[in-house]
Order: structure tokens, then sequence, then C-alpha cells
């Protein structure tokens, strides 16, 4: 059985002269008392025969209300400790938390109960500095980080006339 295959943006901004990251915390149960480690980048599972990049706007904008608008900045992909691979991109934009609107799932909560209870399968956003976003991302999407910041802090290479 081939991996799964997901696909994410991450938002960024620059606010004082500190950029600054915009994640995602999961709705459900299971995430409710969950902080540090705990924040990803709005993603979700890539369709067959889906483009990536298309996913990965989809999804952002299931997961938080917002149309994502390019230039898109590849972050590569990497492989997640549970054998999902995630493939990833970075763009420049803005959102203010409030207006988180983000589709939902169903749940059968309490197990066994039942009872399908409905989540918002993100329940918040924030914005947090790269320092902050360290502790806050779950390890095996901090690589995207390590990327976005190395990518910004590298200058565009000359064009050859």
């Amino acid at each position: 059985m081939p991996a799964k295959r997901s696909a994410g943006l991450l938002m960024y901004r620059v606010r004082g002269g500190a950029l600054q990251v915009l994640l995602a915390h999961p709705g459900g149960p299971y995430w409710s008392r969950r902080d540090d480690g705990a924040w990803a980048l709005p993603k979700g599972e890539i369709e067959p025969d889906e483009d990536p990049l298309a996913a990965a706007c989809r999804e952002f904008q299931e997961e938080t209300g917002v149309t994502p608008q390019g230039p898109f900045a590849s972050l590569g992909e990497l492989k997640q400790s549970g054998g999902k691979h995630v493939q990833a991109w970075a763009f420049e934009g803005d959102m203010h938390p409030d207006a988180l609107v983000s589709n939902t799932f169903e749940l059968e909560w309490p197990p066994r109960s039942g009872k399908l209870q409905s989540y918002p399968e993100v329940d918040r956003v924030a914005w947090f500095t790269v320092d902050e976003a360290a502790v806050k991302l779950l390890a095996s999407q901090r690589p995207f980080l390590e990327r976005l910041v190395s990518a910004l802090q590298t200058p565009p290479s000359p064009r050859a006339s």
C-alpha cells in the first residue's frame, strides 16, 4: 500500500522586523488539551490525480476560510513519523485569527459510545515568531520552518543575461 500523501501551505508575514508564521491547531477532543508540539501547517490529503500545490491551496482554504494567493515557494517534501509524505509551500500573506472558518469532521465521542459529534478540523490559528513556532509545531514539520527561514535569508541569485 503506498504511503499517504498530504500537501500544505505555510503563510508568513513580517511584523516589526520579525518573521511570523501562521500555524493551525487541530480540532477535536484528542488535541483539545495539547499545545506545544501540537500545531501544524494547514494541510490535507492529496486526492488521486490531484496536483499537490492545488491540494495544498484547497486544504488551506477549507481549514482556514482564506483563499491563498501566490506566489508560492516550495519547501520540499518530508516524511512524518507516521509514514505520511508531506509536501509544503510558503507564501506571504495575512489573516486575522478571528476570521478562521474551518470545515468539520465527525467522530464517535466518547469512544464506543455510539454518539457522533462534529468538530472543526482546525479549532484556532495563531501567528508565531520563528522561535515560538519551533516549540508549537509538530516535530516532524519543523524542517519546513527551517527551510522557510533559510530561503528568506538567501538572497536571490542574479539572473543570467
